[in-house]
């Protein structure tokens, strides 16, 4: 292929790809529904670059940088900022110390470049702030350009890999794939550590496989020289994805194989470079996350735990670094009893992985396609270990190539996939890989006439897949729709109780619209508090709220989507959400919205209802029919609550006591 269309070619690649990445950035209208990037943003409000560089520059107690402390005396418009005492921060540093320093250089950057754009475009109002956002807002918008931009790297990356392996066609087919990949268009549109994450464990494995020649370009079965630069980049990037999230240690796998195959040392030769590369990945973690070695003022016993094969007994640990990782691994491994994991109770270990990325993450066509290409290229590298040739196969380019692929999604996907918490961006750091292999697998079909049919399948159906999803963002979030509702017809002072674990609604739109005109406290506790269970008593006391309320909201499906399902744990609130939508507790639907993937007016429509058992409101099932397309059954939680959720507001309508409505319920 000419250099020149080459060039054209994956420009026009990227140019789509940071297009459905930055459109639509905007997507709750900056009203913060993401709990983990409110979270980064609040904590980013209070991250300084140190006015000197001295001893209480790493102080934890007194350091502006640190974000396992709130410094005292740090301060900002429109948040309440805590003082001078400890806080979690269970995320990378890195991704934080990123979008607070590029919220910096925007603002110094404004009033120099804002007048020469046009007025109304994303990167004048929000990057540069032309619009006036508050501080925790701005941190949010630039993140999640940030966040954008880094996902559209790695669409660069793959190009490059892809490449390097197999050639241009794949190297091309592979970044076309990943651009219209909706796992990685909607987790781009978030300011969270996994877009980070990606691009840093790409990236090492570029640097890794390139260490090597092409094995497009190399001739024969010779041994290849080894770029011992490359392989020491591949360790400092192997650092940055673990200071973006503690996950990527797993990169340490592929890292010490590279250094096993690499057959032109001797075993201590290769023993001392790869301790060199591991002083190099610790110093890139310990560069961007500073205060994960320098704080140890935390105070934290943990339970034994297991992550897949590993085992960690009960410890104490000092570390606030380590404590936060292992809460994280509680949390993971369900050993935490958190309302808002609950949700994985009763799914099954690898399939709920594979279901929910084969309908929603990658879309049928190309999800088919990347699991069979992984399955080819596995069983392909099973047959050249029972040549009985491994090492001289070892020798070429491809097959040491395709060996750390397989090695680091095998090794990933063994780990993570049977974790009990299984939201789908857990799987974005191996989904790159996985494109690869689609793409690689869908050009070597033969005949032609297959290969062109179904490349030509794949792409235009997760196209037309990507841009459905991208239509989202097209309409209001439905949060901000439904809190307008209220405003516009409920009068100011009623009673509207949302649900415990769930955003409560109505949504403070501006100055006007505020939230605080209604009483919204307290919330509904049917999920209960961690490790507690059922009561009459809580029952009642619920019940008692419900009945005093003028209106219930219902969110989405946090709450109605865990509880029916648990009928042992919940005997009493399993009965709730059914009676709800009955109309049988004197409420009725008065309101609904929400948005789904759509291709002009065809949908792809999602159930929150049928497989957790509930029927719902005649209302809601007459709106929900009324949108054609298809309904592909159950989506993760984590897919559809925060950009598409389907919050249904309820009219307490014939005023029901307390007593009433428990006479509703079947009491043990």
């Amino acid at each position: 292929m000419a250099r020149w269309l080459r060039g054209v070619l994956i420009g026009w690649i990227l140019l789509a790809a940071a297009t459905l990445r930055l459109t639509g950035l905007a997507w709750d209208e900056l009203l913060n529904y993401h709990p983990d990037e409110r979270y980064i943003a609040w904590v980013g409000t209070t991250i300084e670059w140190p006015d000197r560089w001295n001893a209480a520059a790493f102080s934890p107690q007194h350091s502006s940088f640190n974000p396992y402390y709130w410094p005292a005396g740090a301060t900002t418009s429109g948040v309440l900022v805590p003082q001078d005492t400890p806080r979690d921060f269970a995320y990378g540093h890195l991704p934080l110390y990123l979008g607070v320093a590029a919220t910096r250089l925007a603002e110094r950057l404004a009033p120099r470049l804002a007048p020469y754009l046009p007025a109304h475009w994303l990167l004048t109002e929000a990057v540069f702030n032309q619009r006036g956002y508050i501080e925790f807002d701005h941190i949010t918008a630039v993140g999640r350009v940030m966040a954008a931009l880094f996902d559209v790297g790695t669409v660069g990356l793959i190009y490059l890999l892809g490449r390097w392996l197999y050639g241009e066609m794949v190297g091309l087919l592979a970044a076309a794939l990943l651009t219209v990949t909706v796992l990685h268009l909607q987790l781009a549109h978030f300011y969270t550590v996994d877009p980070f994450l990606t691009f840093f464990c790409t990236a090492c494995f570029y640097f890794l496989l390139t260490s090597r020649p092409s094995p497009s370009v190399a001739q024969g079965e010779a041994p290849e020289p080894v770029s011992q630069p490359r392989l020491l980049l591949a360790a400092a990037m192997a650092g940055l994805a673990i200071g973006a999230k503690f996950a990527a240690i797993l990169l340490l796998g592929p890292l010490a194989l590279a250094y096993v195959l690499d057959r032109r040392r001797t075993r201590w030769q290769r023993f001392w470079l790869f301790t060199l590369a591991l002083s190099i990945v610790f110093l890139a973690f310990f560069v961007s996350n500073p205060f994960a070695i320098l704080d140890h003022s935390c105070q934290a016993v943990t339970p034994g735990l297991a992550i897949g094969p590993v085992r960690i007994p009960s410890l104490a640990w000092r570390s606030c670094f380590l404590a936060n990782v292992v809460r994280e691994g509680m949390m993971a491994s369900g050993q935490s009893d958190l309302g808002f994991t609950r949700q994985y109770a009763g799914t099954l270990p690898y399939l709920y992985f594979w279901e929910m990325q084969f309908k929603w993450g990658l879309g049928p066509f190309l999800g088919a396609a990347a699991w069979l290409g992984l399955l080819f290229w596995l069983l392909r590298w099973l047959k050249t270990v029972w040549s009985g040739k491994r090492w001289r196969e070892l020798a070429r380019p491809a097959v040491y190539g395709e060996l750390l692929l397989l090695s680091w999604v095998l090794l990933f996907w063994l780990i993570t996939g049977r974790f009990y918490v299984k939201f789908m961006r857990y799987m974005l750091p191996i989904t790159p890989i996985l494109v690869l292999f689609a793409a690689a697998f869908l050009m070597q079909l033969r005949p032609r006439w297959l290969r062109s049919s179904a490349t030509a399948l794949v792409l235009l159906s997760t196209t037309a897949y990507a841009l459905a999803f991208s239509n989202i963002y097209e309409q209001r979030h439905p949060w901000a729709a439904a809190s307008q509702w209220i405003y516009d017809h409920v009068e100011a002072g009623a009673i509207i109780y949302s649900e415990q674990w769930d955003d409560p609604l109505p949504t403070s739109l501006d100055s006007t619209a505020s939230a605080r005109q209604y009483q919204t406290e307290p919330e509904l506790t049917w999920l209960t508090y961690p490790d507690e269970r059922d009561t009459l008593e809580r029952l009642q006391a619920n019940l008692h709220l419900a009945a005093a309320a003028d209106y219930l909201v219902i969110s989405s499906q946090r709450v109605y989507g865990v509880v029916p399902r648990q009928p042992g744990r919940f005997p009493l609130s399993s009965q709730y959400h059914q009676l709800l939508f009955s109309g049988q507790l004197g409420y009725q639907p008065v309101y609904t919205v929400t948005r789904m993937p759509r291709l002009g007016n065809f949908h792809l429509k999602w159930d929150t209802f049928t497989w957790v058992g509930l029927t719902p409101p005649p209302e809601v099932a007459a709106y929900f029919n009324s949108l054609p397309g298809i309904t592909l059954g159950r989506a993760d939680e984590s897919f559809t609550v925060y950009d598409q959720p389907f919050p249904i507001i309820f009219a307490n309508v014939e005023r029901l006591t307390s007593e009433e409505m428990l006479a509703r319920f079947t009491l043990p």
